[in-house]
């Protein structure tokens, strides 16, 4: 079953082929529907410099929401996520709990 992530963001394939070491697992695409011969048939969808990919929490970027669905680019590096913090400005958000208070003096109901 995949696994969604806490965190992932879009980048286009054009930004993310920047990286000096890029290398696509092109494999990895989503399959798409396609008619060969009047029948209908799954294949790998062709990427381009206008399509979208999701870097994920873990820095693998992957063809969909999913971090473990798709994988696309997996070789982690400290470069990598150099590029990631620096140049796509990739920035993993903090979410602090939330403690809901009760107003002060609110009646509770209770005679």
């Amino acid at each position: 079953m995949a696994t969604m992530g806490k965190y992932c963001k879009a980048y286009s394939l054009k930004k993310l082929r920047e990286f000096s070491q890029w290398t696509e697992r092109a494999e990895n695409t989503r399959k798409e529907k396609q008619e060969v011969d009047g029948k209908e048939v799954e294949v790998n969808r062709v990427l381009t410099d206008d399509d979208f990919l999701y870097l994920q929490e873990n820095y693998v970027v992957t063809d969909g929401i999913f971090k473990d669905e798709n994988i696309i680019f997996d070789n982690i590096t400290p470069e990598w996520q150099k590029f990631c913090k620096n140049t796509l400005l990739f920035d993993i958000p903090v979410y602090e709990p939330v403690q809901v208070q009760t107003s002060a003096g609110k009646d509770t109901g209770h005679s």
